[in-house]
């Protein structure tokens, strides 16, 4: 599970990383969490003009999908990520697999080791980035969620998969990474359904990602600045033995 994530590079990077014409200036964010507005790349109506680059837009969406079909959201889980391995056949996901696939890009996520029940011992978070310290894309969905007096909400969740070997022993999931070389594949959903693009959702390679010990301060979402980074001392983990096995054992909660 994903649940917190940061965007920190300037915007000008991010631009040139998505292959986008029409990002506007923005803070860094070091504290991004669930209902709050998250950056996502779509694939635009006409190519852009004056560009050689792809046809490609971005815009804000609330972090929590709402499928379309929903009557009142204030009774519906918050679906802040889908699982990339079961999206394709759950009714609140099908529909934005096959027609509204997204790219959310980041400078990283946050995630909690928990330790087993009884060891006294306590959660301990990390921020997990990118050895080459560049931008990151997470695979998402989005739906567009109209209520009854016409008003309408974006909306989108991040796909994850099973941790690979590096972040198995903090937890057992992990986003879905797209490539800038698959991009225009993932966004592609005029062509290419979502059976074409399963081949993306596999976790990213063990060398990719780096896990940064870090203190508490991450679990309030007042606090934002960038010491939320800073690297704290911990006992090393152990390498965990299977972590497909034990991703396919664990509970779900049940569409994260």
């Amino acid at each position: 599970m994903c649940g917190r994530f940061a965007l920190t590079a300037p915007p000008e990077r991010v631009a040139d990383f998505l292959g986008v014409v029409d990002l506007e200036d923005f803070p860094a964010r070091y504290n991004i969490a669930p209902t709050q507005p998250i950056l996502v790349v779509i694939s635009g109506d006409r190519p852009q003009a004056g560009s050689n680059l792809p046809d490609r837009k971005t815009l804000l969406v609330r972090w929590g999908l709402t499928p379309s079909w929903v009557k009142d959201p204030a009774s519906f889980p918050l679906l802040i990520n889908a699982r990339a391995d079961t999206a394709i056949g759950k009714a609140s996901f099908r529909a934005a697999m096959r027609h509204r696939r997204i790219l959310i890009p980041a400078s990283g996520f946050y995630e909690w080791h928990r330790p087993a029940k009884g060891t006294g011992e306590k959660s301990q978070a990390y921020w997990i980035r990118p050895r080459n310290g560049e931008v990151v894309a997470f695979a998402g969905l989005m739906e567009t969620w109209s209520s009854a007096d016409g008003s309408e909400v974006d909306t989108g969740a991040i796909l994850t998969t099973d941790a690979n070997s590096a972040i198995a022993p903090v937890h057992d999931r992990m986003p879905v990474v797209i490539r800038p070389e698959d991009f225009a594949r993932w966004l592609d959903c005029k062509t290419q359904e979502p059976r074409e693009v399963a081949d993306l959702l596999s976790p990213v390679e063990d060398d990719f990602f780096e896990a940064v010990p870090v203190s508490d301060r991450v679990n309030k979402v007042a606090n934002v600045g960038p010491d939320l980074q800073v690297p704290v001392e911990v006992k090393a983990l152990k390498p965990t033995e299977d972590p497909a096995a034990k991703a396919k054992g664990g509970s779900q909660l049940s569409l994260f």
